[in-house]
């Protein structure tokens, strides 16, 4: 055990972080460059055959050669006393294994991390690396969520290619008296028990074996002893993995059978094609019935049918259906389908079981409304779509006056009939009227859904409903921030410029002041503060309040999964971008956080499928033409292309269709074109928005103006473009870029600012 203080070289040991078979591990400090390193000691018997060394040195700089978000990076190797070494990057979270200790794994997650571990074995095949020793022991789970395939290059040094019969012996007696390696045992491939060389195969077979216990909780292959584990993955199939008593989609099962085929030509080609496979299943509707089911307080409110005289009363009904699903959005433990996708329900044919199933909840609420002259009578009842069966069924009768107190009595018997315990905030938020007029609530409701259009004419029809509101109701705090969202978002689309930004602040800030602690008024300040000021951390503060009060905030969970995925936290990211499509399915806008969080994760065909998913959900949106940002880093030119000339007859011209034209004519060198798209509006915009500011830079990287694509570089990361891994690893467009001391030292201010948010990794 080295004492700290010991120096090897540059590194200075700081504390012993664990040991292992393969040596033990320090936390050490590199003088040079003022970081914290992880250093592994080779243990001396493992060191002793100089040829061993030579290869060892080889293997372990050929991995350090790799650059992959999921795989420890290796900055250096050494020796000490004769005992070799490898510096490590430094991880902080927990050990697979360490994980594993709990029990087996959610189905998602073990899919995860088990295509998280393809992906980076893919990179390492590519460069002609095989592990040959993967196993939960070598993969780690960082505290965002992503796993670190570790040890490469040290596999040669335990053993060499493969077992001979002399080590296989000395292996056997090792686990039989101290159970030492039986985990290594457990996750060999048949050709390497037998003494053959391994290849990308034989990671394929480890990762299957890694990936069953993951789900089923046991090992595949576990013997009594050393020999009969060795014997069982050479002669023996393992058991189904329903024999653990969970349920798995039929496809993940093929896939663990196909991984642990036991010839080599029986399984994947490759870990890439075992990636895209691990993905399809993960991102297929099956796995949430299957594997998970319906939320078990999770319900959808059907837009209630008007049985009025008068047609003319439709827009009652609706106000009161999205009035109730306001009220049951800030119940914290209920999922609550969006009013935007609930109401795209009205006059489906589709039976309650049906709706329930698609949209993955358990209740159904619908009801009716019928209203003569100041009479009114809500009628409503509420199924359990998994039985089939009516929970509750209520009749409420009053005038038009009484209509927020019946509401309330509605959305307050449906919390008792789940028997949902309701804290003294939620008691209180279920009681407040934002909006006591219902017909300038449905004005803010209207208006609500033309923001997120993205188009100017949108804008002015929801600016419009606002004013209307404000008329009915002066100086409404929830219609003054409703206000200022459209002016955030006008400055957001390239149609206007400071004053709209300075109006947006001025309405929110009195929005804010007239109701301490609104929602709606922290995520316009939210916006403008990270969007268009840079005030990173100010923005990160308004986001974290809105949430912990409102929760379920659509605009909030949208808004803050894109922010968290530029400053790096991408975990954070897809966990609030799956939970905005769970509550808003129906929307294209709530797959940007999902969409953007695999893409600036590197995972760019999956963050294709998100976005076009989205695109599938409203095909005139304008998020269309985002895919030109996806399609060109991934070389699909030709489909990039055909988009662009739609977005160059399209009438809207949004920012969105700019930067697409941009990249379009700079991707061909036609730099006069492409800049023309870039008018003097446009580039005040760009100039003030991180993500805009990025693609400009991307633009002038095509046309090989480096000194310009670094301006605007520096720009995106000053505003808040913090995400250091991807633009300094991922992005295939900044490649050219790399090696440039000015891009070096931004990627050292963008990871300087992330640890300043606490998000560096």
């Amino acid at each position: 055990m080295l004492a700290a203080g010991t120096s090897l070289g540059p590194y200075q040991i700081l504390a012993p972080l664990g040991a292992g078979g393969m040596g033990e591990v320090y936390r050490a400090r590199d003088a040079r460059l003022g970081r914290d390193v992880a250093i592994k000691v080779i243990p001396a018997e493992l060191a002793r055959d100089p040829e061993r060394i030579k290869r060892f040195e080889q293997e372990a700089r050929a991995a350090g050669a790799l650059n992959h978000p999921n795989i420890c990076v290796i900055y250096d190797v050494g020796a000490h006393e004769g005992s070799p070494f490898v510096v490590m990057e430094l991880l902080e979270g927990e050990g697979l294994r360490e994980k594993l200790s709990a029990g087996p794994l959610p189905v998602r997650h073990a899919i995860d991390y088990a295509a998280q571990v393809a992906h980076g074995l893919a990179a390492a095949h590519e460069k002609g690396i095989v592990h040959r020793d993967l196993k939960p022991e070598n993969l780690f789970l960082t505290r965002d969520g992503r796993v670190k395939i570790l040890d490469f290059g040290l596999a040669k040094l335990s053993r060499s290619a493969g077992i001979t019969s002399s080590e296989r012996a000395t292996v056997s007696a090792a686990m039989t008296e101290t159970g030492a390696i039986l985990g290594t045992a457990g996750y060999m491939a048949p050709e390497q028990v037998r003494g053959e060389p391994a290849d990308p195969r034989s990671d394929l077979f480890a990762l299957g074996a890694i990936l069953y216990e993951l789900l089923a909780g046991t090992r595949a292959f576990v013997g009594a002893g050393a020999v009969e584990t060795l014997y069982l993955i050479c002669h023996e199939q393992p058991a189904s993995m329903s024999a653990s008593g969970r349920e798995f989609p039929p496809a993940l099962e093929a896939i663990v059978r196909r991984c642990l085929e036991k010839r080599p030509e029986n399984r994947f080609a490759s870990a890439l094609d075992l990636h895209s496979a691990l993905q399809s299943v993960l991102h297929a509707p099956a796995l949430q019935t299957t594997a998970q089911g319906p939320p078990e307080k999770s319900i959808v409110v059907l837009p209630f049918e008007n049985l009025s005289p008068d047609p003319e009363n439709a827009y009652f009904a609706d106000g009161l259906t999205e009035e109730i699903i306001s009220d049951l959005a800030k119940v914290r433990a209920l999922r609550v389908i969006s009013r935007t996708s609930a109401m795209l329900l009205r006059g489906s044919k589709k039976d309650v079981p049906t709706i329930a199933r698609e949209l993955k909840v358990r209740y159904v609420l619908e009801g009716s409304v019928r209203r003569a002259g100041p009479s009114l009578r809500i009628t409503a009842q509420l199924i359990d779509a998994a039985a089939d069966a009516h929970l509750w069924a209520e009749k409420y009768t009053g005038t038009f006056e009484d209509v927020f107190d019946m509401q309330e009595k509605v959305s307050r018997a449906i919390v008792e009939a789940l028997r949902l315990e309701l804290t003294p905030q939620e008691q209180q938020r279920m009681a407040e009227r934002p909006i006591p007029n219902i017909y300038a609530y449905e004005c803010y409701l209207k208006a609500r859904r033309e923001i997120w259009r993205f188009v100017g004419p949108s804008l002015e029809k929801a600016m419009e409903y606002l004013e209307q509101g404000l008329r009915a109701v002066p100086d409404n705090p929830l219609l003054l921030a409703g206000v200022g969202y459209v002016h955030f978002q006008r400055v957001n689309i390239g149609f206007a410029q400071e004053a709209s930004l300075r109006k947006a602040e001025a309405l929110a800030t009195r929005a804010l002041e007239l109701a301490p602690g609104l929602p709606e008024g922290h995520l316009v300040l939210g916006l403008t503060a990270y969007w268009h000021r840079g005030m990173i951390k100010t923005a990160l503060a308004h986001f974290e309040e809105l949430l912990s009060v409102d929760p379920n905030n659509l605009d909030g969970l949208r808004w803050s999964g894109v922010f968290l995925a530029y400053v790096g936290r991408t975990a954070e990211a897809a966990s609030m971008g799956e939970r905005v499509i769970a509550i808003d399915p129906m929307s294209p806008a709530s797959y940007m956080p999902l969409a953007f969080s695999h893409w600036l994760d590197g995972r760019f065909e999956v963050a294709l499928e998100v976005l076009e998913r989205a695109c599938k959900v409203d095909p005139s949106s304008v998020f269309e033409f985002m895919k030109v940002e996806f399609l060109v880093p991934m070389g699909r030119h030709e489909e990039a292309f055909a988009l662009a000339e739609r977005a160059e007859k399209d009438e809207r011209l949004t920012i969105v269709h700019r930067l697409a034209l941009l990249w379009r004519y700079a991707l061909v060198g036609e730099r006069e074109k492409a800049l023309s798209w870039l008018s003097p509006e446009a580039l005040r915009t760009c100039r003030r928005d991180f993500q805009y500011s990025s693609y400009v830079a991307c633009a002038y990287v095509m046309l090989g103006d480096t000194n310009e694509a670094l301006d605007w570089l520096e720009n995106a990361v000053e505003l808040g473009f913090l995400n250091a891994r991807y633009l300094g690893e991922i992005d295939p467009l900044l490649a050219p870029l790399r090696r440039d001391p000015r891009f070096q030292a931004l990627m050292a201010r963008a990871r300087e600012k992330q640890a300043e948010l606490g998000t560096s990794r």
